[in-house]
């Protein structure tokens, strides 16, 4: 089991890579984390709901993401409440008192049975804890950390992060606030995300061994350029920048980057649908809450929410729905799930899924939607159906990604639909999915992911800049191989950097010289010796 001392100390990432790991050597691995925080979810082959960073795991493991990783997904509606997401679906809705208090106890038995299915089909299970095992104040009903490790008989490695500062005080604080049976089961440390020479470490790590009594197992150094997301997140920061710089701004070069603005409302979801657009070399994209940006773009683009309807009467109060309704008069815009919704005349929730009532939208898209009780959740893969976006011509009309939403969208007489859609579990039923503006500069879809297929991610850069007239990119990314490399890359810096040997033995495998670099999980398949 992979612990942290806190939150974003590099759990996921790390399981992941043990994940991928294992798999090279041969061994049948699966992720799970008993409960997760976060609005950030990924759908699974059978239509379920999970935390994206378990479908991380799951895809560096070469397994495909079931719903038992992540048996309990709680998505934060607000301060006070949450969406509880239990085996792929909604649970219910509850505040924080009372799931601590009462649910927790109620749903162990769910955990215990997911965690029993994968034990049962693989050789080994990574384990990743939550936030901190030494929460004081919610240990008493946390199925996230010890209690899970117990349930599993599963020996601890505890991770803390060099970059955040205070790393030797984290792990050791971590560990004088567990009990004695629970600092039994964490077999040793790790320090992550360190930068400079590790040799200057070593008079810590020294006097921290002989402190605790723990082995540290290595150093993992700070991985740059990884194309993959960190860790699950209740939301993104816009901390950053959150302008373009007065040089973008000016640069009327036709070979100039492409400027997307990705609105960043209060309940932001699946951020990473703008992954691949960020690594693009031809692009500059910033995630703004200003109407300064959206004057300044190429395109806009509303995300998806948790939210929609709170987002979208914070917009109203920002004063957005005013700078995007103007940009749109002339501009780029899009919208996906949540923000497609928002590009709508209207939205009617009349079962207070989010806020009872109804709400107006933007108006940008001749549809309506009407919020219900059942979320949709699926894979799923089609075509576009218009000939031309932005202006410009389709020539690959091929799509995929992953739909998680409720509600049901009306159209309007004479509406035109985006795409084509066929659920990727070998269902024969299609339907159609989103709304594109009459003259094609708008458009919507309840696709998340879309822009990680590198077909469709290429078309739309193009029509973009062919619609600014700028000059077609030189370079456009892989984005599947991308993945693919930087998961290898992990994995390979972190065998390097770990006792890979105890590790395996604390799992009661055995481990043997480390394979070639470009080894894929496939290859356990084909009987390589353990």
């Amino acid at each position: 089991m992979v612990l942290g001392t806190g939150s974003h100390v590099g759990k996921s990432l790390l399981t992941a890579a043990l994940c991928r790991i294992f798999a090279q050597h041969g061994y049948r691995v699966a992720p799970f984390k008993s409960q997760n925080m976060s609005l950030n979810s990924a759908a699974t082959i059978e239509g379920l709901e999970i935390g994206r960073a378990q479908a991380l795991q799951a895809e560096a493991a070469g397994v495909a993401a079931s719903v038992h990783m992540n048996p309990i997904l709680i998505k934060p509606s607000d301060d006070q409440s949450s969406q509880v997401v239990v085996r792929g679906r909604i649970w219910g809705r509850v505040t924080a008192v009372d799931y601590h208090r009462r649910r927790i106890e109620e749903l162990l038995p769910v955990v215990r049975e997911s965690y029993d299915s994968l034990a049962s089909q693989y050789d080994v299970i990574i384990l990743e804890g939550a936030g901190s095992p030494a929460e004081i104040n919610l240990k008493q009903h946390d199925i996230a950390n010890m209690r899970m490790a117990e349930m599993a008989d599963a020996n601890c490695l505890l991770v803390g992060d060099i970059d955040r500062g205070g790393v030797f005080a984290s792990l050791l604080g971590t560990l004088e606030l567990l009990e004695p049976d629970e600092r039994r089961r964490v077999c040793g440390f790790v320090i992550n995300k360190f930068r400079g020479d590790a040799n200057l470490l070593e008079p810590g790590i020294q006097m921290m061994e002989e402190r605790v009594k723990k082995p540290c197992l290595g150093v993992v150094p700070y991985l740059t350029s990884l194309v993959l997301q960190e860790e699950d997140s209740l939301g993104l920061s816009v901390s950053a920048q959150t302008q373009w710089t007065g040089e973008q701004i000016v640069d009327r070069s036709t070979d100039r980057a492409l400027r997307i603005a990705v609105i960043a409302p209060p309940s932001f979801s699946n951020f990473t649908d703008f992954d691949s657009l960020r690594a693009e070399p031809s692009v500059s994209l910033l995630f703004s809450r200003t109407a300064e940006a959206i004057a300044h773009a190429d395109v806009v683009i509303l995300p998806g929410s948790k939210q929609t309807v709170d987002d979208l009467l914070w917009m109203e109060r920002s004063g957005l729905d005013v700078a995007i309704k103007k940009y749109a008069q002339a501009g780029l815009v899009a919208g996906i799930c949540g923000g497609m919704q928002m590009l709508g005349k209207a939205i009617n929730d009349p079962y207070g899924m989010e806020r009872e009532g109804s709400v107006a939208g933007l108006g940008l898209l001749p549809i309506s939607t009407v919020m219900h009780t059942e979320k949709v959740t699926r894979n799923a893969k089609g075509e576009v159906e218009v000939a031309v976006l932005f202006g410009q011509p389709i020539t690959d009309s091929r799509l995929a990604g992953y739909e998680i939403h409720i509600g049901r969208t009306d159209y309007e007489a004479g509406a035109k639909h985006f795409s084509t859609l066929s659920s990727e579990n070998g269902s024969s039923s299609r339907s159609r999915d989103g709304c594109v503006s009459a003259d094609t500069r708008v458009f919507g879809t309840y696709l998340h992911g879309i822009f990680d297929d590198d077909s469709f991610r290429h078309q739309f850069l193009s029509a973009a800049r062919g619609f600014h007239k700028l000059s077609a990119p030189t370079n456009m990314n892989p984005w599947k191989q991308l993945r693919e490399d930087s998961l290898n890359r992990l994995a390979r810096e972190v065998e390097s950097s770990l006792d890979m040997k105890a590790i395996f033995d604390w799992a009661g495998l055995s481990y043997e010289i480390p394979l070639p670099e470009d080894a894929s999980p496939q290859r356990r398949r084909a009987g390589m010796a353990r």
